[in-house]
């Protein structure tokens, strides 16, 4: 019998399948992805992190998504992966990790974890779209990985499934596709958001890089602050922290939590 050991974990009700590979035995990432991540025949995940040997860093972060396809940054997966590395000491409480998107450093106090991102990029603002039939102000925004961000004071009707799939692939973004992250701007610096994730291709509970759009988008447009708070679905607030300098911002930060859910052995056919 041929299995890998892996530690289930969670950040904001993002949830993750989390494997060290840095003696790179495990292969064939995307298929495995597809079968660990499936939330009936496998240990059920948004996606996979997979940790791997870095020359530029203390490790290397891969995430795949739960349909097999690779995502460059992931805000939620990298606070699970700091987390594992301090608690298997691959790293300590300060670390710096590769991942498509660049390097990414990461600071463990507690129980948050706090993410310097690589600086927001191709911003592009009231972009008119027509989506579902009907004129929408879209605006865009590189995290890491692409964003669509759409303002809205109804967030809680919003069938987000569906309207969130006609913009991941709406015919603007292609052919990379986007997220799609729908904003209510509230009082006290705080912003309900809801996020349709390409690759897991449905609304999830939190999208660390969806929050982070939405608060430069919020900051661009309606004048938030840092820190913005956002209020994912999960109801966990995730806190960040920009500089704005013209339509630029850089330092921007993301910060929350993440803890191990379970520790398991999967079995490989």
């Amino acid at each position: 019998m041929t299995y890998i050991d892996f530690t289930k974990m969670v950040a904001s009700g993002n949830d993750f399948v989390v494997l060290d590979n840095r003696k790179r035995k495990i292969t064939g990432l995307p298929g495995l992805a597809k079968k660990i991540c499936d939330r009936n025949f496998g240990a059920g995940a948004d996606g996979l992190i997979v940790l791997e040997p870095s020359k530029r860093a203390d490790f290397k972060m891969r995430i795949i998504n739960s349909d097999g396809s690779e995502a460059e940054m992931c805000g939620n997966g990298a606070r699970c992966a700091a987390l594992y590395a301090k608690e298997n000491r691959l790293a300590g409480k300060k670390m710096r990790f590769e991942t498509l998107a660049g390097v990414i450093e990461a600071e463990i106090s507690g129980d948050r974890i706090r993410l310097k991102m690589s600086d927001p990029k191709d911003i592009k603002l009231g972009m008119d779209l027509t989506i579902d039939g009907r004129g929408r102000s879209v605006n865009f925004v590189n995290t890491g990985v692409p964003h669509a961000v759409i303002f809205t004071d109804k967030i809680g009707g919003l069938d987000v499934k569906d309207l969130g799939r006609k913009v991941r692939y709406h015919s603007a973004f292609a052919h990379r596709g986007t997220n799609a992250d729908f904003v209510e701007p509230q009082k006290g610096n705080l912003l309900k958001v809801r996020t349709y994730e390409r690759g897991v291709e449905d609304e999830t509970l939190a999208c660390g890089t969806g929050v982070v759009a939405s608060a430069v988008i919020a900051a661009a447009i309606r004048g938030f602050r840092s820190p913005a708070r956002c209020l994912t679905k999960s109801g966990e607030i995730l806190k960040v922290y920009f500089k704005k300098s013209g339509d630029a911002f850089k330092d921007v930060y993301l910060e929350g939590g993440a803890s191990k859910v379970f520790c398991g052995r999967y079995i490989l056919n």
